[in-house]
């Protein structure tokens, strides 16, 4: 499938970044990443790479136990076991509020705490299983409670006023406006995909061409993880779409080896970046106090979908989850609505 090389492209580079930070540790460092690439993604390792460096300067300069250490090369594997609950109990209260190496302010809250120490439970079970470390310190570390949120989502007026918002531009100015004109009939056909599909603004970005299907209405993309699978659009869908590949074809400065579905105004494959700063720019005008992201659009088609369907089951597999507890935050959306609906129709004085 066509996407494939996108996604295949990307995760080369993620692995090269990963490369590169950990080249600047230990050996020990770099058999940990060997061992679990076969069960994690790329981005999922870099995530670790990251987290790891932050744990390598806290226990060199944030504890009296690594003072000794110059630099995250001095450390030696056995140093590990010298590492208590509470020195990671001590990292994650440290990642509350700090300076990262190039020293810009950083900030975690629960949920950020809760992936760091998924990192070193990872790094820490790795070496106890391989009989490296006669204990795994890190797996006796309670994980930060994480207070569910509230779903985000645009309501079916909403969406309404975001689209047309797309393809109009009518309440843009300055610059925003000039280059609307440019932009619009991709912009509208884009977000209409992913109001209409659900699918990741990484899927989005990942498109190519010969993705598209208009014989089925489908269209071919590469989850999280590699697999592939066929999304299916209604009429809606295909008529902003067709409009945007008719727009893209009159357009002499793509060059023909550019087969990506959605370019930029360089004439190249848009980025997630982009999409991400073109919803913020259009739903700061028509739901200024929602903040909406490419994955809020997600959360408004689950939610929709589920209100068709009512089968949880179908939503977390149009939506690409893998555990469909992930999905019932969308039936909780539901489960509000309902509550409220219902709410309506007690009478404390009847007539």
């Amino acid at each position: 499938m066509g996407n494939q090389s996108y996604f295949n492209e990307r995760s080369e580079k993620t692995t090269n970044k990963i490369r590169e930070i950990i080249s600047d540790m230990p050996d020990f460092v770099y058999d940990f990443f060997v061992g679990v690439e076969n069960n994690t993604s790329p981005l999922t390792r870099l995530n670790y790479a990251y987290d790891l460096r932050i744990f390598f300067k806290f226990l060199m300069e944030e504890t009296s136990l690594f003072r000794d250490k110059k630099t995250i090369f001095d450390f030696e594997i056995e140093d590990f076991e010298k590492i208590k609950t509470s020195h990671i109990e001590r990292f994650l209260s440290f990642i509350s509020h700090y300076e990262d190496e190039d020293g810009k302010k950083k900030s975690n809250g629960e949920r950020g705490k809760a992936r760091k120490l998924s990192t070193l439970r990872s790094f820490f079970k790795y070496f106890y299983r391989k009989d490296i470390l006669s204990k795994d310190v890190a797996s006796k570390v309670q994980t930060p409670k994480i207070h569910d949120k509230g779903i985000i989502r645009l309501e079916s007026d909403e969406v309404r006023k975001f689209l047309n918002e797309a393809e109009t531009g009518f309440d843009l100015e300055g610059n925003a406006k000039g280059y609307h004109k440019h932009t619009s009939i991709r912009d509208t056909a884009m977000l209409t995909l992913m109001l209409g599909t659900g699918i990741r603004v990484s899927e989005c970005v990942g498109l190519n061409l010969d993705d598209i299907d208009f014989k089925v209405n489908g269209i071919s993309i590469t989850r999280k993880g590699g697999n592939q699978v066929v999304l299916y659009f209604s009429d809606e869908v295909k008529v902003a779409l067709i409009d945007w590949l008719e727009e893209r074809e009159r357009n002499p400065k793509i060059p023909a080896s550019e087969q990506a579905l959605f370019v930029s105004l360089q004439n190249r494959r848009i980025t997630v970046r982009a999409v991400q700063n073109l919803v913020k720019k259009y739903a700061k005008l028509t739901t200024p106090l929602k903040k909406i992201t490419p994955h809020k659009l997600r959360s408004t088609y689950g939610t929709a979908l589920y209100r068709e369907t009512q089968d949880i089951y179908i939503v977390a597999d149009v939506l690409g989850h893998r555990d469909v507890n992930t999905t019932k935050k969308h039936y909780a959306a539901i489960s509000d609505d309902i509550r409220r609906a219902a709410a309506s129709k007690v009478k404390l004085k009847q007539e």
